[in-house]
């Protein structure tokens, strides 16, 4: 894997299509912003990433550690793979959330070097964003991905080991994008059956930038 191969995945409800056809994944304070968004997700959490101070350290010569802080709500979250823990408690209605089946969710696919070509800047994570051993990284770390991002836990298709309690937070990494990312840079859609795809294609999409990937739910 190499960073031209690296995927990652915007889960986001089916009736906010049209929006992102038109201006991309757009974030909450863009000029482009969905006034209609359909929330998916823990409200909760979405409000303390808002306020929530990720620390990337940054390499330095000498005896001083140089470090950055961003906030997570500037950013727009991408996974590095699917079946996350929010998507089982989207699905199941967990912890508050509004259930959803998953024909109404779909995954807005793209890649990092489709994101570097729009020219975006971003931070990737090892881990879930708001857990405190979760780590940082930038545009510098690029090369070392693969070792920063356990991309075998990402793509377990489950998370529970009792032998590996940090298991479900590494599956969580996290790719986060400062900006809109405009439907140029977007790969396709995957969705859960053929009743979704035929939505995507009511609305416009093409039917060759949709895959059907039941194994990606719940």
């Amino acid at each position: 894997m190499n960073k031209q191969d690296v995927f990652i995945y915007r889960m986001t409800h089916i009736e906010n299509v049209p929006h992102i056809l038109r201006y991309g994944v757009t974030h909450k304070l863009s000029k482009n912003r969905n006034d209609s968004y359909v929330p998916i997700g823990d409200n909760s959490l979405i409000s303390r990433r808002d306020q929530f101070q990720a620390k990337v350290a940054l390499e330095a010569d000498g005896p001083f550690s140089i470090s950055i802080e961003y906030t997570l709500g500037d950013f727009v979250p991408f996974y590095f793979g699917t079946r996350s823990p929010m998507l089982y408690v989207i699905q199941k209605g967990y912890n508050g959330v509004d259930k959803r089946s998953p024909h109404e969710i779909i995954y807005c696919v793209s890649s990092i070097s489709n994101v570097q070509k729009a020219g975006l800047e971003f931070i990737f994570s090892d881990g879930h964003a708001t857990d405190r051993l979760t780590k940082f990284f930038t545009i510098d770390d690029l090369s070392d991905i693969r070792n920063v991002v356990s991309f075998q836990d990402v793509d377990k298709q489950y998370w529970k080991d009792e032998n590996d309690r940090d298991a479900k937070r590494r599956k969580e990494a996290e790719f986060l994008v400062k900006g809109d990312l405009s439907t140029t840079y977007l790969s396709g859609y995957c969705v859960y059956s053929s009743e979704s795809k035929a939505r995507l294609i009511e609305m416009g999409v093409n039917e060759h930038k949709i895959a059907i990937r039941p194994n990606y739910y719940f």
